[in-house]
């Protein structure tokens, strides 16, 4: 019988493992407790009050953070996963990172005979909390084959893409993908502001064209509107954007575009909005327009 153990209870993780708890005995972990407390009493599931507890109680444990540093921790640390894993348990691990931790740590649970699938998700905040996430997985395709049925619980779709890191390369061209179309999302709803037509019924009319996107159906009105306060945030977009560049220049690939996308979001930062959506990228050509008016 699968236990799943759920270590991150932030904007992605906690409805993913309320979904999860839906058909799975769960048990959960929150560096902040009354995150925990709160997931309890809305879902079926035990808080465990240490990663070595939740580790005892089960064979497949995913986690959701947002920093390389506290993965690494997680995993790898002192009282980490590593130090207390059972034989045969497989780690999901639904954050974003580089290829060179996901490597590392798939490497370490190996010597250990169990299993680390790098498994990014796509989506954002609101395909988490409807359970339509798109997951990308590397790692050893037999344990992939074994938890598919947990990521059939939040997920409308999920491929293997390959070997240790693959899952995480996806991820990054994911990221690319994304920086594009939400640059030319803003420079579009600036365009048509400025024009002076109606921004809504120009959504009506493109997004059932060549234009449309994932990005234009759920981000275009909330940009229109100056609502920025949900969603992914710029911090981590400027993350990944990070990792993206690193590795880019490791494998000489021309990112020029992400790159500058990479700089906007780096000066929205330094306006104080960081914490802000990523589609906030309207909001700095708003700004622009401010200073030049």
């Amino acid at each position: 019988m699968l236990k799943v153990g759920f270590i991150g209870l932030g904007t992605m993780g906690y409805p993913i493992a309320g979904h999860i708890s839906k058909y799975y005995e769960t048990v959960v972990f929150n560096r902040t407790i009354k995150k925990s407390q709160k997931w309890t009493s809305e879902f079926d599931g035990e808080i465990c009050k240490s990663v070595e507890d939740l580790v005892s109680k089960s064979n497949i444990i995913l986690i959701c953070l947002s920093e390389d540093k506290d993965i690494e921790e997680i995993v790898l640390g002192s009282d980490g996963i590593l130090e207390h894993l059972n034989k045969g348990t497989i780690v999901i691990d639904h954050s974003t990172t580089s290829i060179d931790i996901a490597n590392a740590i798939s490497k370490e649970l190996l010597k250990k005979d169990s299993f680390y699938l790098d498994a990014p998700v796509s989506g954002g905040e609101a395909g988490a909390q409807n359970g339509k996430l798109s997951v990308m997985i590397g790692g050893d395709k037999a344990a992939y084959k074994k938890i598919s049925s947990i990521l059939d619980c939040y997920s409308s779709f999920h491929k293997y893409m390959g070997p240790s890191g693959n899952g995480q390369l996806t991820k990054m061209i994911n990221q690319i993908c994304i920086a594009g179309l939400l640059q030319a999302l803003a420079e579009a709803a600036s365009f048509s502001k400025k024009a002076g037509i109606s921004s809504k019924d120009v959504l009506d009319v493109i997004s059932k064209g060549a234009a449309q996107s994932w990005q234009m159906e759920n981000r275009w009105n909330s940009m229109i509107d100056d609502r920025y306060n949900f969603g992914f945030a710029v911090d981590l977009m400027i993350k990944d954007l990070e990792i993206v560049s690193k590795f880019s220049k490791k494998i000489g690939a021309n990112i020029s575009v992400t790159e500058l996308i990479k700089s906007y979001y780096k000066e929205l930062q330094e306006m104080g909005a960081g914490k802000l959506d990523t589609s906030s990228l309207l909001k700095r050509l708003d700004t622009l327009d401010k200073k030049l008016s």
